[in-house]
Parts: structure tokens; C-alpha cells; sequence
């Protein structure tokens, strides 16, 4: 199985708001929370294995069934170390994804490519319009440094919650309104945009509107037609 365990399909670029979301509705978006991963910066995972591991081998890593690896990922984004993640892989699925696994770790900054088009410059004609702009993401603590020195736009938000020194990872509602709080910032008011279904369905029930991404003009859209003053694509 390629792809992140528990992932569910959810309608691409349209704004959800079902479960406990559905009383905001018909109110103003005045924050947007991003998920950073293929939502503002790019994550290949491909890319940081090219160097030692042929096409084949690498697919095969990305089958979680039989390497583990989105379950290993999962693991530091909750809060285990690299350390951890490689120990759990060498005793669950053992070679070669072990060995594997740890290249991964070692050369992760290789993984990520740069931002996603049309990112960069939400995120300034948001602070334009006067919205809050906010990152949610689920990223391991000692691998985290890699996007937030890598790619400068990311300071520009204004506040961000990362999942592993915290020990909460989406789409747990928690993280969510743990969220809210450290921005002080209401749910109500607030969009949330991530590229999984199953974080844009756990937004819903923390009562947050959310938006699954998977192209920048749809995003865009989707503010435009929500009431949000930005500039329209010519």
C-alpha cells in the first residue's frame, strides 16, 4: 500500500464543513492554518533515496506494507526520535527497509524540493488582506529544521505548531484545538488546508472548516468565493 495508513478520500479544492464545522458556516474566514508538507513546501521522499536506490527499490519502500515507512514517519511525527523510528523498522519489517529507512533519515533535507507553486505568494496576499496566517504540521522534531531553515517564506506566517515536540499529531481533534489556543484565534473563523483527507475531516471535528488541497488555482478559488479579498488568477 502506497501512501499514509487511515487515509480517506476527500473532495479535492471545496471547502468541508461537516461534523461539528457546520455551525461556522456562513462565517467570515479571518485565519487560514496550512499543513506545510505538499501544501506550501514540497515532500518527495523519492528524492533523498536517489542517490543509493534504484526506481524499483524505491517503490517498493513506499509500499508501507512492506517496509513500514508511512508507519515509521507517522511514529516521529508523534513524537519518536529517528532513532526510534529506525529501531521499529529493523524490528518489524527488517531488511532492507531498516537499512533503508536510516538513509532516509540521513539524507532528508534531499527530500524536500522547494515550495509548492503559487505558496509563496498566498501566503503574502493573505497578510495583505489582513488575515492570520498559521502552519499545523505533522513533522518529526529532529527533522523539522530542515524545512523551517530551508524555505524562508515559512517565517512569514504567523505563528506554527509542530506535531512531534508535542506529542499530537493530526488528524487527532486535540492537535487542532491545541492549535487554536497557542494562535488565539477561533475555530469558527478559521480555514484549515491540508493535502490528506482524513487531517481535513479531523479539522471538521475540532470544528474547524477545511479544505483538502491538490491545486493551487482551487485553493484560490475556494477563498475568493468564500468572501476572502485576495487577487483572482487573469
Amino acid at each position: 500500500m502506497k501512501g499514509w495508513p487511515g487515509e480517506i478520500q476527500v473532495e479535492a479544492d471545496v471547502i468541508q464543513a461537516g461534523r461539528q464545522a457546520a455551525q461556522a458556516q456562513g462565517q467570515p474566514i479571518e485565519q487560514v492554518i496550512f499543513d506545510f508538507g505538499n501544501v506550501l513546501i514540497r515532500w518527495q521522499p523519492e528524492m533523498a533515496m536517489v542517490a543509493r536506490y534504484g526506481r524499483s527499490s524505491i517503490e517498493a519502500m513506499l509500499d508501507d506494507n512492506r517496509s513500514g515507512f508511512y508507519r515509521a514517519n507517522n511514529m516521529m511525527d508523534g513524537g519518536a526520535t529517528c532513532a526510534q523510528a529506525c529501531d521499529w523498522v529493523a524490528a518489524e519489517c527488517g531488511s532492507p527497509w531498516d537499512a533503508m529507512f536510516a538513509y532516509y533519515c540521513d539524507h532528508f533535507v534531499d527530500s524536500l524540493t522547494g515550495p509548492v507553486p503559487g505558496a509563496r505568494m498566498l501566503v503574502e496576499d493573505l497578510k495583505a488582506a489582513g488575515l492570520g496566517v498559521w502552519g499545523l504540521t505533522n513533522w518529526g522534531a529532529e527533522l523539522f529544521h530542515h524545512a523551517w531553515d530551508g524555505d524562508s517564506f515559512l517565517h512569514r506566517l504567523d505563528g506554527v505548531v509542530v506535531s512531534g515536540p508535542i506529542h499530537m499529531r493530526k488528524p487527532d481533534p486535540a492537535i487542532y484545538r491545541y492549535a487554536l489556543d497557542q494562535f488565539g484565534i477561533q475555530a469558527g473563523r478559521t480555514l484549515f488546508v491540508d493535502d490528506k483527507g482524513m487531517n481535513v475531516v479531523g479539522a471538521n471535528k475540532a470544528g474547524i472548516r477545511s479544505l483538502r488541497f491538490s491545486d493551487p488555482y482551487g485553493l484560490r478559488t475556494a477563498l475568493i468565493e468564500a468572501g476572502v479579498n485576495i487577487p483572482q488568477v487573469q
